[in-house]
């Protein structure tokens, strides 16, 4: 245990007992904040085990624990993650999973014990949030506090900017979320014209996904990312194992209308992927399923129209990013996919994240009528 003031430690998770503390300390931390959603405990207990979770099977990784006169204060967890190091070239450890109560000597201490054992496993940087790898909840909220996280994003302290640049972090890259709800009247009537006449090709068709086969479809949507998501900033491709995981992960939660495919002479070319904001459904949970919570969120799933979805993925085929169908296919896959789910009973969308340097998709989804409203940060400094 390290002891960085009379009042102050810092402890590393080593018992089933210091886990629960660790998932549930955000609670005390957003108590008076009408925004947070607790996460349900089963949920992220299963992504911070590394049996359960394929992505971060096999690396070294710590957590700790703050605890300030006695009483949990802030959390950190450190990843040296081999694939992006080897994918990247970039000898970076991440830290994510941070929260911490508004005090400069806890946010110091939980971010020197990441640092020194990140820096004891041979890396020369830190890099992050990440919870747990870029595939997951990634970036710090540094401005949008006033709404809640849409699903598998994070959320956020004001404050916390303030703590990663008292401790010598600067920006990396920002990350954008952005509203939309369909209203083809805010399209310029020149872009329809251009995607109307890109795509009144014979060679192009869309359909939506084939639920009886859907592990294969789940594959067929993550060989697309794979590869239009190749050269964008800490991109790590995910592995068959970590694709298995994901499909059965959304089977409970994904309808037809939810993914959308574009297949350009006879190959697939593109998708989107959208998510019913299982937030939403679970706003008032407190992170618990039992005992009755769990039919709570069958029944608002599957018998209710939830209002709000996120887009968390789309791409289109590298070798169309340059042709005028590529760029018709990335504005009709978003329109489809959000009509189809705004005819179902959502009022509310997000398309999230987007980089900020990613100014044609910027550009694309505000001539579409979308709005940034919030924006995430990743943070980085050397060891």
């Amino acid at each position: 245990m390290l002891d960085t003031a009379a009042s102050l430690a810092i402890r590393p998770v080593e018992t089933p007992a210091d886990m629960k503390t660790f998932i549930r300390l955000a609670n005390d931390i957003y108590a008076d904040d009408p925004n947070y959603v607790a996460p349900l405990e089963y949920e992220l207990a299963a992504r911070l085990d590394a049996e359960k979770n394929p992505s971060i099977k096999g690396f070294p990784r710590k957590l700790w624990i703050a605890e300030k006169d006695g009483k949990p204060a802030g959390r950190i967890a450190a990843l040296v993650n081999r694939a992006y190091i080897e994918r990247h070239g970039d000898n970076a450890g991440h830290f994510g999973f941070f929260e911490s109560v508004d005090d400069p000597g806890v946010a110091k201490a939980l971010i020197d014990a990441a640092s020194h054992w990140l820096k004891s496993e041979g890396v020369e940087k830190i890099l992050g949030p990440f919870n747990n790898t870029i595939n997951e909840e990634s970036g710090l909220l540094i401005s949008g506090f006033d709404t809640p996280p849409y699903v598998m994003m994070p959320h956020g302290r004001p404050y916390y900017a303030r703590l990663m640049e008292e401790n010598g972090f600067q920006k990396a890259v920002d990350m954008h979320a952005l509203k939309y709800i369909p209203r083809p009247q805010l399209m310029p009537e020149k872009r329809q014209r251009f995607i109307d006449k890109a795509l009144a090709n014979p060679k192009v068709s869309f359909r939506t996904i084939d639920m009886k086969n859907f592990d294969r479809e789940i594959h067929t949507l993550v060989n697309i990312f794979n590869d239009a998501w190749f050269d964008n900033w800490g991109f790590i491709p995910f592995t068959e194992d970590q694709i298995d995981h994901m499909a059965k992960e959304l089977r409970p939660i994904i309808e037809p209308y939810n993914v959308v495919f574009c297949d350009y002479d006879g190959e697939p070319a593109a998708f989107s992927l959208v998510l019913p904001d299982v937030n939403y459904v679970t706003r008032d949970f407190g992170g618990k399923l039992l005992p009755f919570n769990w039919a709570k969120l069958i029944w608002r799933l599957k018998l209710q129209p939830v209002p709000r979805a996120r887009m968390p993925l789309m791409g289109v085929v590298r070798k169309l990013h340059r042709r005028p169908v590529g760029t018709a296919l990335a504005y009709k896959m978003i329109m489809i996919a959000q009509e189809e789910n705004v005819s179902r009973g959502v009022v509310h969308s997000e398309l999230s994240w987007i980089l900020d340097s990613n100014e044609s998709m910027l550009s694309m989804l505000l001539d579409m009528g979308a709005e940034i409203y919030k924006t995430y940060r990743m943070y980085e400094k050397p060891l």
